[in-house]
């Protein structure tokens, strides 16, 4: 929390650029994750910092500077579909870096395996593809999920575990029909 208080404080100081520095990938990443689109990405990034800027003095420190760019971020983003009437949005995932140690061969695998679960999140709803990937990408806690979300815990909870479910189920047929 302290380093948030310095980042208020920076950003108090007209010092956004730290803050962009330090955070501007991740609300890159997720809302094009979220569009699919650079350049819509690009736009909604630059938004979502001057935003931030504006509305600085709404940061009551509840959440960390990252979930609250986060939740500026998603807002801006639904703003725009509503205003754009945009109707899909696809969130693919993060691998994890592989292990110096792995064979190409396991490398391949490893990365076909992740790619497959992914184009299965990719198929389920909205809001259990973002929770799964904020959960995963972005290593939310479940508190961080539910106040990015701008939802309660508990049904941050809920969403996660149906988001969970229908991804298994999703698998499971799938394996089925190949197998």
């Amino acid at each position: 929390m302290a380093q948030d208080s310095i980042e208020t404080a920076a950003m108090n100081e007209g010092d956004l650029r730290s803050i962009m520095e330090r955070y501007g990938e991740d609300v890159w990443n997720y809302l094009y994750i979220m569009t699919r689109k650079h350049e819509l990405a690009d736009d909604l990034t630059q938004e979502t910092f001057i935003r931030a800027h504006r509305h600085l003095g709404s940061y009551r420190g509840e959440a960390s500077m990252k979930t609250w760019l986060l939740r500026i971020a998603r807002n801006r983003w639904y703003s725009y579909r509503r205003l754009a009437f945009v109707r899909k949005v696809t969130l693919p995932g993060h691998l994890p870096e592989p292990q110096s140690w792995e064979s190409a061969e396991e490398t391949f695998l490893n990365d076909e395996l992740a790619s497959e679960v992914w184009r299965i999140v990719m198929r389920l709803p909205l809001k259990y593809r973002e929770i799964l990937m904020l959960r995963a990408h972005y290593e939310l806690s479940m508190e961080e999920l539910a106040h990015a979300l701008n939802i309660s815990l508990s049904a941050a909870k809920t969403r996660l575990q149906r988001a969970r479910r229908q991804a298994a189920e999703l698998w499971e047929k799938e394996r089925e029909g190949r197998g």
